[in-house]
């Protein structure tokens, strides 16, 4: 087993984390992820004035589930009140960990002073840091990247500041905003952040497969790594690389009835948490990665064919039945009969 990372007060059973994504770890996914093996998987980016305001939306996106070993909440915002009270409502939520978003390179987050901009505005950052830990009897993180560019790489500055106020970890994305997600993640240069701190220093970008999860590790010299697009289609991920770093035999991606299983439970689990029209709309995204990620059929033209049929469908049952067939009806012991779908059914399988 890997030894695991301790924050704050909290201790995180592997070093493989699900990074925060907005219209991605919302609570359906999360509780898939975890039982599929992850142990730390953290909501969507939630914005802190609108959380500290009640927002039935933004309060969703907090949604804590049974199920979870852990609950980080990811807070973004520029307002020190705001971030504090916000911060207190995550705790009263259920937060185990308070992440704070230093990263997000989204315009329309950038274009309000949040998210990665912060790294343009160290004196901001720290007040926002520092209303956070002192309103929260929770760990605080901060998720940030190199710089806002080449030219202005102040990482290792913004995580001295961090660790000085109380912040108990901080992730690091190998790029810098002006780079988006373009260019290849530099994990070393994470390593300069590792080595200024004393508090636990996460890597993130461009982790894929165990290979890189080893090379991030080793060039970086992380105490453990973060997971973002990598899980697109792939919430088994954490789980399978957390056991190649622990030196156990890689696992084989699942085969297409476990797959099946997996992406209908998704789609019942997200159905069940939204109202059907809602819940299938969420989930399209994930079906498309879903069919992308798999390798049947094995021409990609048919897999893209297949994707653009299956998001158009309008009824889960349609989905179940559709994904059913394109996945499994050329294995002997198929049935054309359809297959049942109900949020409420343990299991999938014909009608």
């Amino acid at each position: 087993m890997t030894s695991g990372l301790q924050i704050g007060d909290v201790r995180i059973a592997g070093r493989v984390l699900m990074a925060p994504m907005t219209g991605i770890t919302d609570l359906p996914f999360r509780l898939l992820a975890s039982r599929l093996g992850a142990t730390y998987v953290a909501t969507e980016m939630v914005a802190a004035a609108e959380l500290a305001r009640a927002r039935p939306d933004v309060v969703r996106r907090a949604a804590v589930g049974d199920g979870l070993p852990l609950t980080v909440i990811q807070l973004v915002g520029r307002d020190p009140e705001a971030m504090a009270q916000g911060a207190r409502m995550a705790e009263a939520a259920g937060a185990d960990i308070i992440d704070l978003n230093f990263g997000c390179p989204a315009k329309e987050v950038t274009g309000s002073a949040s998210g990665s901009a912060l790294m343009r505005t160290p004196a901001l950052a720290s007040r926002l840091m520092e209303a956070a830990v002192q309103a929260t009897s929770r760990p605080v993180t901060v998720k940030m990247r190199l710089g806002w560019d080449n030219d202005h790489r102040n990482a290792v500055d913004i995580a001295r500041r961090a660790q000085d106020l109380g912040v108990k970890a901080v992730t690091v994305h190998g790029r810098t905003r002006q780079q988006f997600y373009t260019g290849v993640a530099d994990w070393a240069a994470v390593g300069e952040v590792k080595a200024a701190l004393s508090i636990p220093v996460i890597v993130n970008g461009d982790i894929l497969t165990a290979e890189d999860a080893r090379e991030a590790l080793y060039q970086s010299g992380a105490d453990g790594l973060m997971l973002g697009r990598g899980v697109y289609g792939r919430p088994w991920l954490a789980a399978h690389l957390e056991r190649a770093l622990a030196g156990q035999s890689e696992l084989a991606e699942p085969d297409r009835e476990e797959r099946l299983a997996i992406v209908i439970e998704h789609l019942r689990a997200s159905v069940a948490f939204y109202d059907p029209p809602i819940g299938l709309k969420m989930f399209r995204k994930h079906l498309g990665w879903y069919i992308e990620q798999a390798p049947w059929p094995a021409d990609p033209a048919e897999r893209r064919a297949a994707k653009a049929r299956l998001c158009r469908l309008d009824d889960p049952d349609q989905v179940a039945a559709a994904l059913t067939e394109l996945w499994l009806s050329d294995l002997p012991h198929f049935s054309n009969s359809a297959v049942e779908f109900s949020p409420q059914l343990g299991e999938v399988g014909p009608a």
